[in-house]
């Protein structure tokens, strides 16, 4: 029975590999813009690319709008390029257009149908960050702070991790347990 267990779970994982992990360089891949035309990742990351995975109903993701567009605000001007991945099978490219526009969100989302760009990060809530540095390299995974309510962050997990790739070092914290709602994803047969 327990070599039959590891057998599937060595399956299963061979199934949905995680291609990027924290460390490793992030390879060329193909994602939809919301009208559904695939635009691959070399066109659209920069020299320094935070990739965000959000979502259109989960409150947590929402609780995160304002500070999305903060982040934003402030990074955008000193060269580093914002991504945002919705992977929800449940929300729709019209919704997650909606959403966008009606939150004001500066950076582009961009839709995963089938999951697939979310299983190669192995992203599973939202939302969750990805920071790559210069060179293709996840420097950076986690929360983009530790606190759902403003009044209660004490580590902007992000911002430190973008301050320390900025100047050339490392982040004080590489990696940090994103909390939110899981990325409903997409029933593979």
């Amino acid at each position: 029975m327990k070599r039959l267990l590891t057998a599937v779970l060595l399956l299963g994982s061979a199934a949905f590999p995680q291609d990027f992990k924290l460390g490793s360089q992030v390879s060329d891949f193909t994602i939809s813009d919301l009208d559904g035309k695939p635009v691959q990742w070399s066109t659209i990351k920069g020299d320094i690319t935070v990739v965000m995975f959000v979502a259109t109903q989960c409150p947590v993701s929402n609780a995160y709008n304002e500070r999305m567009n903060a982040v934003y605000n402030d990074y955008f001007p000193k060269g580093v390029k914002f991504v945002a991945i919705n992977a929800n099978s449940s929300e729709p490219a019209e919704e997650v257009r909606e959403h966008a526009r009606q939150n004001k969100f500066p950076f582009a989302v961009y839709k995963d149908a089938g999951n697939v760009v979310a299983d190669r990060f192995n992203a599973q809530v939202t939302p969750e960050v990805f920071l790559i540095d210069r060179n293709g390299t996840i420097r950076y995974h986690g929360y983009i702070d530790d606190s759902r309510n403003p009044a209660r962050i004490q580590k902007q997990g992000l911002r430190m991790a973008l301050d320390a790739v900025l100047s050339n070092q490392t982040p004080p914290t590489t990696e940090t347990k994103a909390f939110g709602c899981t990325i409903k994803r997409q029933k593979r047969t």
